[in-house]
């Protein structure tokens, strides 16, 4: 490498090396070598760089040759790509084209197989048709010959009948009506036989368990006879007494209190009693002793109503349920007290429903609030039944309880316990002594029992016997003979229980005797 002094204007080669200090000095360059210098290395300078362009050139020319080979690689791929692509169209082109064909086939086949059939149906429907009308042809002939014969049948027929009439001396509406009248009658007979005995099977196959079922749940049920009690008595210890302000009759040593509100008429007999006993009887005192009088009686009624539930053993009543029982402690019907009957119906129910495989406790339930209406009778007008049943809705009393105490007085009852409910208050109501009526009325229903059966064709003679429970019917044997007799019984019981009101039920018996007279003379 040439380094040049440029400010001695000398240049050094730095190729020759310099001699060693003492040995002798470089020697000096002449301006001419250094141009020559300069010149050489420009020179080379121009020289390198033309042989990196040419080398660049050089590798540039082989790239794109090299890219021109790839791209032609690169087209004659896709040509053969393109060549294949339409190949395999052609090939599905052709597939296509095959498939459609024989779906062609395939239609034109079923169309002429159709064709055929339908050609083949045609020719059956006109074979039909010309048989049809064949057919009728000889329908319309025999109907011809069938009318002549019905009318051949029906000349016969008017001369039988003439002929008939003319033998019997009866017209045919009089023979009609003789032939309906025999018909009906032994019809009657017939239906009244079979009936007899189908009563008497049934009869047969019930009285065992019915007796079985209803004296066990007589005799487990065991109750007080109380008597009707329309008036409350006060005793007084003596005449002296009979001071205070009261309408008092002429009983001796009694002052009587009547109301028709039973659980009043209690507050008042209390009262008065607790006032004849203080012996000071003045206004305030009185309003006093009312008030606690009706404090007692309202503590009574819940503990009678709480002591029915636990008799019972019906569980989760409304307190105004209970309330409404307890009132019934004060309430006489037919003599009977309400709520010893409701309790007594109450028992017999559950026992009925145990023994015929019921609900026990919807039995019991409806046995207890059956008559629970006539608490508020004296208060809402309305059969007690619809009364009771109304307030059992209103405190959330179950459905089918609610039907037995709505139900219990009816002809027609929705379920079983509602049946029993119904039998068990006629077999508490029907004990002897549990009820007692007046006089007057015991009469008059005697009276209209023996008019009701009196009015019956071929009855000779009624008598109402067990204070109207039984009746009995003597019948003339000439006109009503033993099966006769069982459909009377029948319609006797039917009229009762259409026209009369009675406790229980009514025994209806018909007698017939035959009775052979002959005279010795």
């Amino acid at each position: 490498m040439v380094y040049l002094d440029m400010q001695n204007s000398h240049a050094y080669d730095e190729t020759i090396p310099k001699p060693p200090d003492g040995v002798g000095k470089p020697r000096k360059v002449s301006r001419m070598e250094s141009v020559i210098a300069l010149l050489a290395a420009l020179i080379g300078l121009s020289v390198g760089a033309g042989a990196g362009f040419y080398g660049r050139r050089l590798v540039s020319a082989r790239r794109i040759n090299s890219a021109q080979v790839e791209a032609d690689k690169i087209v004659e791929a896709a040509r053969r790509g393109a060549q294949t692509l339409v190949i395999e169209a052609k090939e599905e082109t052709l597939h296509l084209r095959a498939e459609w064909e024989k779906e062609q086939r395939d239609h034109r086949s079923e169309f002429k197989r159709s064709e055929r059939r339908l050609r083949k149906r045609d020719e059956n429907l006109d074979k039909r048709a010309n048989n049809l009308e064949r057919r009728e042809q000889t329908i319309a002939q025999q109907e011809g010959h069938a009318q002549k014969i019905v009318d051949e049948i029906e000349d016969s027929k008017q001369q039988a009948l003439a002929k008939l009439e003319e033998i019997s001396e009866l017209s045919l509406p009089q023979a009609k009506d003789l032939l309906m009248r025999e018909a009906e009658e032994e019809i009657q007979h017939e239906i009244a036989r079979r009936y007899r005995d189908i009563e008497v099977q049934a009869q047969e196959d019930a009285r065992e368990v019915s007796s079985r079922i209803l004296a066990t749940s007589i005799q487990r049920m065991a109750a007080d006879v109380v008597s009707e009690m329309t008036v409350t008595t006060v005793p007084l210890p003596n005449d002296d007494m009979k001071g205070v302000d009261l309408i008092i009759d002429d009983t001796p040593e009694a002052v009587t209190l009547s109301c028709f509100d039973p659980v009043r008429r209690e507050v008042a007999r209390i009262a008065v009693t607790k006032l004849i006993a203080d012996g000071r009887i003045h206004p305030a005192r009185i309003e006093e002793m009312v008030s606690r009088s009706e404090k007692e009686v309202e503590k009574s009624i819940w503990s009678a109503g709480e002591e029915a539930i636990f008799d019972t053993g019906v569980r989760g009543m409304n307190p105004e349920i209970i309330k409404l029982l307890g009132r019934l402690k004060f309430r006489y019907s037919y003599g009977e007290n309400v709520l010893q009957h409701s309790l007594e119906v109450s028992h017999i129910a559950g026992m009925i429903a145990s023994e015929v495989g019921a609900n026990i406790k919807v039995a019991k339930a409806g046995g207890l609030l059956h008559d629970i209406g006539k608490a508020l009778t004296h208060e809402v007008e309305g059969p007690h039944a619809e009364i009771g049943a109304e307030i059992a809705n209103k405190y959330n009393v179950a459905a089918r309880v609610c039907a037995c105490i709505a139900e219990h007085h009816d002809d027609v009852m929705t379920s079983p316990e509602a049946f029993i409910v119904a039998a068990a208050d006629a077999i508490s109501a029907a004990r002897p002594g549990a009820r007692k009526d007046t006089v007057e009325n015991y009469i008059k229903r005697l009276q209209a029992l023996e008019d009701v059966a009196s009015d019956f064709e071929g009855v000779e003679r009624c008598f109402a016997i067990q204070a109207g429970r039984e009746v009995r019917v003597m019948v003339r044997p000439d006109s009503i003979d033993d099966i006769m007799a069982s459909k009377l019984a029948r319609d006797i019981v039917k009229k009762v229980e259409d026209n009369l009101v009675y406790p229980g039920q009514i025994k209806v018996t018909v007698i017939r005797e035959s009775r052979i007279v002959e005279y010795a003379r």
